[in-house]
């Protein structure tokens, strides 16, 4: 392709609503415009990374046994209501009605269709275990669109599905996704780490995401030296043991706090560390009140709690609700008397004595608070973990926390789905049993973005030569000059022909444009076509990566080009 003829529109100034460097870099380059908020139109350059991208992706997927499928975005309403997904996705979905009336909606994933197929087709275990997935749009009417295609209402995600006769079976299907995703993510050239995750609304027994670190990154990954990694949602760790004194009396004493609410003032008014005191919040899960108790210094996992009460139906109780369910505004409660209530306190506050919480009277607090003793609840673990508390594997190293990407997420779905839509197979004995599933996906945006945020410099994208739109520019000084033009599409024809990417700037633009054009973009590999080296029968090899310049003989350009390629590409390390 000749750059003239190339719709190739790059930007000198940075837009000012692009905060991060994949969304800047990916606007001045001239890979993507904005229709509206998260909605982007993929422009050339894109849409060749993106279909490499796929590529990689299909490669790897049929490796392990994976048939494609392509499946409807449009949804009826009644397979999500039959899941009972359509209530808990809430206003993430984009839900429309038909000239009918009828509900329908635009699917965000498809574990329902791909689900229904299976209940219509799949009869006996003899057709186990069955791989399928699909690369298809999804849509999710995000609250916050930001950050270019990182957070977007549009995206393109691989979705794959595996079905198996039992538990054992989804180990090795699972096991075969993990595996695939780390040689798909290395061969597309991206640092990524893989780490424990919570499920959410998917369900399931065990899930691992795939986390590319970066400061444009809006999940938090706890990890340790050891190798334990967990995304925030699903972290653990061990706390320090505390001492605590004896109580003053067999039973709490009110003390009178005026204006103290938070933490912090009832600290600082009973001179009394964080550490003594209850956290507690109100909230309510399908309808009911829910007291939740941490450690003062502790903050509620929502992930965690939705874990525990088996709903992702939740949310805090508003002033009303809470005064109305305990008597008292929040800043006095406690969970001394209270009675009618589901009562749930963080691991924490376990064989701890002597603490402080409120007194579910307005400006009072009790000291001496006795879990176990003075109140009984259900224990879980409820809390955020911190930087610097100690690793839960090795029990020595201290936990770090980083920001990073989700690239890419696996799940053990077991029966969920295939209960609540009746696919059913059976086994060899006779017997009838749910299908036991698995759902693991791949967001090909994401990829995208991330190696643009791990691979960018002042001058624009580095490419990882898999995903570059381009291997090889090449680029003569003036291409108006006979022998700089005809050397320019000798070899511009000569990569062609042997299945190279290549562009040729045909521009009539100073070399310093061009040369700048070429990095913004990323092409991994620059031919420079000057008046000195010709007259030697040799051209200018230039790596954007290394920025290393080799002069190179012209009967050798295209050995020379494969041999640079073949170093470049990524390799997968895991068989």
């Amino acid at each position: 392709m000749y750059w003239s003829q190339f719709f190739i529109p790059t930007l000198r100034e940075t837009p000012a609503d692009a905060e991060v460097p994949s969304h800047q870099l990916m606007l001045r380059a001239g890979y993507i415009r904005q229709l509206a908020a998260g909605i982007y139109s993929y422009l050339p350059l894109a849409q060749r990374s993106m279909l490499k991208a796929q590529a990689v992706i299909r490669e790897e997927m049929e490796r392990i046994g994976a048939q494609e499928f392509y499946l409807p975005a449009l949804h009826p309403g009644e397979v999500w209501m039959s899941s009972g997904r359509w209530e808990v996705m809430g206003p993430n979905m984009f839900r429309l009605k038909d000239r009918a009336g009828r509900d329908m909606c635009l699917g965000m994933t498809h574990e329902e269709i791909f689900t229904t197929i299976a209940c219509g087709e799949l009869r006996s275990y003899r057709q186990l275990p069955q791989i399928w997935y699909q690369i298809q749009c999804k849509f999710r009417d995000e609250p916050r669109p930001k950050s270019g295609l990182l957070r977007v209402r549009q995206f393109t995600m691989k979705d794959s599905y595996s079905f198996d006769v039992d538990a054992a079976g989804l180990d090795r299907s699972y096991d075969k996704h993990y595996q695939a995703y780390c040689r798909i993510f290395e061969r597309c050239g991206l640092r990524y780490a893989v780490v424990e995750a919570h499920s959410g609304s998917m369900g399931g027994s065990q899930s691992h995401e795939f986390m590319v670190r970066s400061d444009a990154g809006e999940d938090l990954v706890v990890s340790c030296g050891c190798g334990y990694a967990a995304n925030m949602e699903r972290a653990q760790s061990l706390l320090d043991p505390i001492e605590d004194a004896e109580p003053q009396g067999a039973e709490p004493e009110p003390v009178h706090t005026p204006g103290q609410k938070t933490i912090a003032e009832v600290s600082a008014f009973l001179q009394a560390d964080p550490t003594r005191q209850i956290k507690s919040l109100v909230y309510l899960a399908d309808s009911k009140p829910v007291l939740i108790l941490l450690r003062g210094d502790h903050s509620l996992n929502e992930a965690k709690l939705s874990s525990h009460i088996g709903t992702s139906v939740f949310r805090p109780a508003t002033a009303e609700e809470i005064l109305e369910a305990l008597g008292a505004d929040a800043g006095s409660l406690g969970p001394v008397g209270v009675s009618r209530m589901t009562i749930l306190a963080d691991q924490a506050l376990r064989d701890r004595r002597n603490l402080i919480c409120g007194a579910n009277r307005n400006d009072y607090h009790l000291v001496g608070a006795t879990p176990g003793v003075h109140f009984q609840p259900q224990w879980g673990d409820f809390r955020l973990v911190n930087e610097g508390e100690t690793c839960p594997a090795c029990r020595r190293e201290k936990l770090q926390i980083y920001k990073a990407l989700e690239i890419g997420h696996i799940f053990k779905l077991g029966t969920k789905y295939s209960e609540s839509l009746r696919a059913h197979v059976l086994t060899h004995d006779g017997r009838e049993v749910p299908i036991v599933m698995g759902s693991y996906g791949i967001g090909v945006e994401r990829i995208l973005a991330s190696a643009i945020e791990l691979f960018h410099d002042a001058d624009g994208i580095v490419w990882p030569v898999s995903l570059a739109p381009f291997h090889v520019v090449v680029t003569p000084v003036n291409f108006a000059l006979e022998d700089q033009r005809q050397a320019a599409e000798n070899i511009y024809r000569e990569l062609s022909g042997a299945g190279i990417d290549v562009l040729l700037d045909d521009r009539n633009e100073r070399p310093g444009v061009k040369f700048k054009d070429a990095d913004l973009i990323g092409v991994p590999f620059r031919i420079t076509i000057g008046p000195k080296l010709l007259k030697e029968n040799k051209v200018e090899l230039y790596s954007r990566a290394t920025r290393k310049m080799e002069p190179v003989p012209l009967e050798g350009i295209l050995q020379r080009v494969r041999e640079v390629i073949a170093e470049s590409m990524p390799q997968a390390r895991h068989s």
